[in-house]
C-alpha cells in the first residue's frame, strides 16, 4: 500500500508519467491480491495435508531447538499448512492449535475429520452424492476419513469398512466449495 501511494504521488508530480505509474501501481496491487505460495515448495498457502505417523511434535518455532508445545498421536489427522520455512511447516489443527512440524512428518494425502465441533453427533454416508439416497454407513464425529474427490458440495470418502459420500460442509480438511479430483 505504501508503494502504491508513493507511485501515485510521483505520478501527480510528473504528469507525463501518470499512465506508467498507474500501470505499475495496478500490477503491484494485483500481486498483493494473488494467492500466496510457499517460499520453499511453491505450493499454495494455506493448504491441507495429513500427519504421516502416530507421533508428531508440534514445536513453538521452526527448529528442533524450539520447545515442543504438543505431540499429535494420530496418523492421518488433517492439518492446515499456513507457512513454510526451509524444512519446517507451520500447521494448524482442527481445534486451532498452531506450531511447526518437520515436513517429512506430513503427507500430501488428503484426509478429513468428520463433524468437527459437533461431538457425539452421527453423520450419514451415502452411496450417491445426495441426501435422499441410500445410506452406506454412519460415522461418529471425530472419525478420520480418506478424501478421494470433492465436487464443492459432496466428498467421496472411505475408511475401515465404509465408502461413500458425505456433505463437504461436514468435513474439516477440505475448504468450502473446494474441488478435488
Amino acid at each position: 500500500m505504501k508503494l502504491i501511494a508513493f507511485l501515485l504521488r510521483l505520478a501527480s508530480r510528473h504528469g507525463g508519467r501518470l499512465i506508467a505509474a498507474a500501470a505499475l501501481a495496478s500490477l503491484c496491487g494485483a500481486a498483493a491480491l494473488a494467492d500466496p505460495v510457499g517460499s520453499t515448495t511453491g505450493l499454495p498457502l494455506p493448504r491441507y495435508a495429513s500427519l504421516k505417523t502416530d507421533r508428531v511434535n508440534l514445536r513453538e518455532g521452526p527448529s528442533k531447538d524450539h520447545a515442543t508445545k504438543w505431540v499429535f498421536q494420530r496418523a492421518g489427522l488433517p492439518v492446515e499448512i499456513t507457512a513454510e520455512f526451509d524444512i519446517w511447516r507451520k500447521v494448524r489443527d482442527s481445534e486451532g492449535a498452531e506450531g511447526w512440524v518437520l515436513h517429512t512428518l506430513l503427507s500430501g494425502r488428503r484426509t478429513g475429520l468428520v463433524g468437527v465441533g459437533r461431538n457425539g453427533q452421527v453423520f450419514k454416508i451415502y452411496t450417491q452424492p445426495r441426501a435422499n439416497g441410500e445410506v452406506a454407513a454412519t460415522l461418529q464425529s471425530g472419525v478420520i476419513a480418506n478424501v478421494h474427490t470433492c465436487d464443492g458440495a459432496w466428498c467421496l470418502i472411505d475408511g475401515d469398512g465404509y465408502k461413500g459420500y458425505i456433505e463437504q460442509a461436514s468435513l474439516w480438511g477440505v475448504y468450502p466449495n473446494e474441488k478435488i479430483q
